[in-house]
């Protein structure tokens, strides 16, 4: 005979999405809950005693005493009615006169007769399985049995949410970890960073220096206002930095909207641009609304690296923006050196360098792009590179919005 449909929690998404939570399916056996199940046999005189988790098809046993099977159809099982009450306990004292059992398997082939169950509710009201006992003999269940398996199903709860929040300790944890060491890396691609408009300013610096009439030379304002907006540029820079080293959250989570082209013409002033560097930028305006600090320390490095490791007496840098539903997409193009393709995974990986000179005769410090790619990592975005050996590179990376 068929098995009639059996009822559903009134919260049965949501309770399905707490079971996940605990990760207890299919997690093996486990002497503690053993010692619970075998203390709930002993105190209900049933042969067969389980601890039970029901997802959306079955009821797996985290525990079996009595019985060598380790889980049922959640179809056939007695503790689907359970869970599915607004009972603290559900007690069947001859399932073979009940008709909700009565044609069911487990008690027409199996025999089972006796059935008391406790759902195992967590701290948020979920009836994530049971705590069971059957046997094929029909019982009286005094009231101290029945609080005995709710003390022991409380335990049963207790261990899980233990382990859950254990669990979500060691997450975040490692998550502090991750960004401790984050926080090291970002620190030192920064300090690299603030060394090129340092750089600009004491060029600048020295031309003014070596001016023997600093009044009657008209190109000494164009010098000084260049020092101006560096410095300016620069103490930005700093200040978000600040902000960030105070509260690192701000690095992924803050997000405003700014133009693109904006942005970069900022960032364009705080690095050392030699003539002969010609940067292509896009003609349209782009608004984006993206994490800045981010987003900066992003474009600073892809846009400094192009500038720094192109060997042609024609340097050309083009920077190409998309926008789509999911993502922003920025690459930044160069016909530099390019990256031999052994090296093109590499790269990413920290303080990994080619060992050959910038242009400016520095060597570089193999943090970099390694921070980028981690950076990117936990803003749930990527970055790529296609390069050619001493033709060029093209970095695409693809920010999520």
């Amino acid at each position: 005979m068929a098995i009639k449909t059996l009822p559903l929690p009134e919260n049965e998404t949501e309770r399905l999405i707490a079971l996940q939570s605990y990760h207890i399916m299919d997690s093996g056996e486990e002497k503690d809950f053993d010692v619970i199940a075998s203390i709930a046999s002993a105190i209900c005189h049933t042969p067969i005693s389980l601890i039970t988790f029901i997802d959306d098809k079955r009821q797996w046993f985290k525990s079996h005493i009595g019985t060598d099977l380790s889980e049922n159809f959640r179809d056939l099982s007695f503790c689907t009615y359970t869970i599915a009450s607004q009972e603290d306990v559900l007690i069947v004292p001859d399932a073979s006169v009940d008709e909700r059992f009565a044609t069911n398997p487990v008690v027409s082939e199996a025999k089972v007769t006796f059935y008391a169950g406790v759902p195992l509710i967590n701290e948020d009201g979920f009836a994530l399985g049971t705590l069971c006992v059957l046997d094929q003999e029909t019982h009286d269940f005094s009231e101290a049995q029945i609080d005995a398996l709710k003390a022991l199903a409380k335990q049963v709860v207790d261990k899980i949410e233990l382990r859950r929040k254990v669990t979500t300790l060691e997450k975040m944890n490692q998550e502090l970890m991750n960004a401790n060491v984050l926080i090291q890396k970002f620190a030192s691609m920064a300090a690299h960073d603030i060394k090129n408009p340092l750089s600009s300013i004491k060029l600048t610096s020295q031309a003014l220096r070596g001016r023997q009439e600093i009044i009657q030379n008209d190109g000494c304002l164009r010098l000084v206002n260049m020092n101006i907006s560096a410095t300016d540029n620069l103490l930005t820079l700093v200040d978000e930095m600040m902000a960030y080293s105070k509260n690192p959250a701000l690095l992924l989570k803050k997000k405003r909207e700014f133009e693109l082209k904006v942005l970069v013409n900022r960032l364009l002033s705080l690095l050392v641009v030699p003539d002969n560097v010609q940067i292509d930028l896009p003609i349209a305006t782009h608004k984006v609304y993206f994490s800045i600090i981010a987003f900066e320390q992003i474009l600073i490095n892809l846009l400094s690296n192009a500038i720094r490791y192109n060997d042609k007496n024609k340097c050309v840098i083009k920077v190409r923006f998309a926008d789509t539903d999911e993502f922003y997409q920025l690459e930044v193009e160069d016909n530099g050196s390019g990256i031999p393709e052994e090296y093109l995974e590499k790269i990413f990986t920290n303080n990994f360098t080619l060992k050959t000179k910038d242009r400016f005769n520095n060597s570089g410090s193999g943090i970099g792009l390694s921070t980028v790619k981690d950076l990117l990592y936990l803003l749930n975005s990527t970055i790529t590179v296609s390069s050619t050996y001493r033709e060029g590179s093209t970095f695409t990376v693809r920010l999520k919005k």
